[in-house]
């Protein structure tokens, strides 16, 4: 009976392949499993294997063409645009070939049928054949956990094209944006050492969008971030796309590397005695080390309290993730210098908005206290364990093996040399003591004459950056020697050290400085955003870039719209970061997207080439 009930099964099975056989069309081969497992048969189109789609769990937009056990080469994809849509055309490298085990496709349509084209290569036992083949795959909507929240109409932002000229038609930005805070967010604390901000914590939202504003690529989290754990929660943030074309961030307690298919290069822990990234990361090309914005986790305060501190710490690991050096900065730089602390609005202080403290500073006698109790964490405050830095980007200047940081709570751009000893300041003089009162650049004219300064303003157009992000070097021909060009968001809090008497006159600026660090002189050479005013006044975040690739100078209006609205009696406004290119030294746009409905972080072009041709 047991034989009788099993050839019954495989009938039934058999009849079941032939018709779902019969259903497919003509074109479609099949392939079945071995003896090692029951028959399994899929379709496949073309002439070699058949299609993953999100092969590696965290980009449902992407697929490989399987190569069903033939060697390929000499492979290119195009995705075929919808009407009027952006094509998306590339080479890709016998490496990548090898890595995926097939053809890797990337800028799949979301819900939507997608026509693919390739052509390639097949080797086969001494035979080779070209062949041009057309796909089909559908991939799925973009899905994302939510909030709930009665603000949030969609699961992706949307995005208005306002101008792309025809130079930047090919452009495809990454954008790293940050989803509303929810429920599950809040169920992870640290409790020893004291402080740390740990429970800044924001789901992420990270996608590509083309020019005509279609996402082409999003990353579908959830195999590698759970919110409610310590250890795989934070936000994710520093996206850089490395020479390798590969993609590196880090987000809470950890520090990642994938390629733009989703697949793993590595995704560790920070090493034990750091703890909280946040904000930014960079490869140093030359060794493959990496520098990580950190904070001490277990640092004794000369009072001898042991606690995490808040955003001041750059670490440096090697690429087997061996911790090579460490910038702590409330020993290099002044922990204890408030002037800025006391000019920020403290209904804006990086992600922790409340419009209901909006224009509130705090006092002297205010900070002071904080000493006489254990209020430590991320908060605004002076001394290790305090947010008093605000450390949100970091470069390295190959040349003299230094680094460059911003600094929001000092309003500052500050280098650092591999001896922890500052080389320069770039920011208002107001509250700098000995030994870095001589590091304070001068500000000239494009002359060289001296600019008068009193207290934080300075005469003409010249002005100091103001809870600035994004301090980095431009690289190009133009930074060489003594000289170098620096690039900065200025966010425009606390300009000149004081808050406006309206706050709808605060702006945001995207600015360029030249640098002679010979003379210890600095000299303001462009500028945009004062003519945007208040609308796109960002308070938090936003990215100022230099791109080699076209000239051009990339700015993200990060949060515009998140400053609170004067017609809605202090709440918030609608977000609607903004995406701008603006060829270098000019004024006007070569590209203007704009985002609705999204708190922004960071944006930039990705590149194809770097990340399917190169290897």
């Amino acid at each position: 009976m047991k034989n009788i009930t099993i050839g019954r099964r495989s009938f039934f099975l058999g009849a079941v392949a032939a018709a779902v056989s019969s259903a497919l069309p003509a074109t479609a081969a099949h392939a079945s499993g071995g003896s090692s497992g029951p028959h399994v048969s899929f379709a496949t189109q073309g002439h070699i294997g058949e299609v993953i789609v999100n092969p590696y769990s965290i980009a449902p937009l992407t697929a490989i063409i399987r190569n069903g056990g033939y060697e390929l080469t000499e492979a290119t994809v195009r995705i075929v645009p919808k009407p009027q849509g952006q094509e998306i055309k590339y080479k890709v490298s016998r490496s990548e070939l090898l890595t995926h085990a097939g053809i890797p496709v990337f800028g799949l349509y979301p819900d939507y049928m997608n026509t693919v084209e390739t052509t390639y290569t097949r080797k086969f036992h001494g035979k080779t054949e070209k062949f041009t083949d057309t796909y089909k795959i559908y991939a799925a909507p973009v899905y994302h956990e939510v909030s709930g929240s009665p603000g949030l109409h969609h699961n992706m932002f949307e995005t208005k094209v306002t101008k792309v000229d025809a130079k930047f038609s090919d452009r495809l930005y990454l954008v790293n944006n940050l989803m509303q805070q929810y429920a599950k967010a809040t169920r992870a604390v640290w409790n020893n050492p004291m402080g740390g901000a740990m429970e800044w914590n924001f789901y992420p939202q990270n996608a590509i969008i083309d020019t005509k504003g279609e996402v082409r690529w999003y990353m579908h989290v959830e195999p590698i971030y759970n919110v409610e754990t310590i250890y795989h929660s934070g936000v994710m943030m520093g996206f850089q796309q490395d020479e390798d074309g590969n993609l590196t961030w880090g987000y809470g307690q950890r520090y990642a590397k994938y390629d733009i298919m989703g697949r793993e290069i590595f995704n560790r822990r920070l090493p034990t005695g750091y703890a909280d990234f946040s904000h930014a990361s960079k490869k140093i090309e030359s060794n493959g080390h990496y520098l990580l914005r950190v904070a001490s986790d277990g640092y004794k305060r000369p009072d001898n309290k042991i606690v995490r501190t808040v955003r001041d710490v750059i670490l440096e690991v090697d690429g087997d993730g061996n911790v090579v050096d460490d910038f702590r900065l409330f020993e290099i730089l002044d922990p204890y210098r408030d002037n800025v602390l006391k000019a920020i609005d403290q209904g804006a202080v990086c992600l922790n908005i409340d419009p209901a403290n909006q224009g509130k500073t705090l006092t002297a006698e205010e900070l002071a206290k904080q000493d006489q109790n254990d209020h430590f964490g991320d908060i605004v405050g002076s001394g290790a364990g305090r947010n008093w830095a605000h450390v949100n980007s970091v470069d390295y200047d190959e040349t003299d093996d230094s680094i460059i940081i911003s600094s929001r709570h000092q309003s500052a751009i500050i280098k650092i040399g591999r001896d922890k000893k500052v080389k320069w300041i770039l920011g208002s003089h107001e509250g700098w003591k000995t030994p870095y009162q001589d590091k304070l650049l001068q500000p000239v004219d494009k002359n060289g004459k001296p600019i008068k300064c009193e207290g934080s303003k300075c005469e003409g157009d010249f002005d100091w950056t103001w809870t600035q992000h994004t301090g980095w070097k431009v690289r190009s021909e133009l930074s060489k020697g003594d000289v170098i060009y620096i690039s900065a968001f200025d966010n425009g809090d606390a300009r000149g050290m004081e808050q406006p008497a309206l706050p709808e006159m605060k702006y945001s600026r995207a600015v360029v400085y030249k640098v002679d660090q010979k003379k210890m002189t600095v000299e303001q050479i462009w500028e945009v955003g004062k003519d945007l005013g208040y609308d796109y006044f960002s308070p938090v975040t936003g990215i100022t870039k230099y791109m080699d690739d076209k000239d051009t100078m990339l700015v993200f209006w990060s949060t515009a719209g998140m400053g609170a609205s004067p017609e809605k009696a202090g709440k918030l406004g609608r977000l609607h970061p903004r995406i701008c290119e603006y060829r270098w030294g000019d004024k006007s746009l070569a590209v203007d997207l704009t985002l609705w409905d999204t708190c922004g972080y960071q944006a930039f072009p990705v590149s194809f080439e770097e990340a399917f041709s190169k290897n």
